[in-house]
Order: C-alpha cells, then sequence, then structure tokens
C-alpha cells in the first residue's frame, strides 16, 4: 500500500548514508562547515583518523560516511 512520510524518509536515509560510494564530486579542499566539523572532532580522534577522514572526505564522501569508514578501518 502506500508508504508513510517517516518511511521514505529512512530509505532515502539508508540511501544517502550508504557508505560504497561517495554522494559529492571529488574536490581540492575541505570546506568551512567540514574544517570546522573537523576541529571539533579532533578532540576525540588521532591524528591518523583525522588523516583518513580527510582523504575520504576530500575523495567526495559526506563527513558521516569517512567518520564511518575510518572507525571501520582504523579506529579511533
Amino acid at each position: 500500500m502506500y508508504k508513510s512520510n517517516k518511511e521514505k524518509n529512512k530509505e532515502t536515509e539508508k540511501k544517502q548514508t550508504s557508505n560504497s560510494t561517495p554522494i559529492y564530486r571529488p574536490k581540492k579542499n575541505l570546506n568551512q562547515l567540514q574544517l570546522r566539523l573537523m576541529k571539533a572532532h579532533a578532540e576525540h580522534h588521532t591524528k591518523k583518523h583525522l588523516a583518513m577522514m580527510k582523504k575520504l572526505m576530500l575523495e567526495g564522501f559526506c563527513f558521516q560516511q569517512a567518520h564511518s569508514k575510518t572507525m571501520k578501518a582504523i579506529g579511533k
């Protein structure tokens, strides 16, 4: 039958947070929002973790995708 808005939103969230493919085009520099998030994020994570996240975000992954992939690969 018909899906409610909540069900539709859950489906789109799952599609958007897929860790396998970047949701943005690759870029040369992080934008201001990403830099601010990384600065706050640095308090809780290692330099190796932050370096991998930056690399992934430059490849086009969003902050959440980059963090998830990094946590699986490196950890904290």
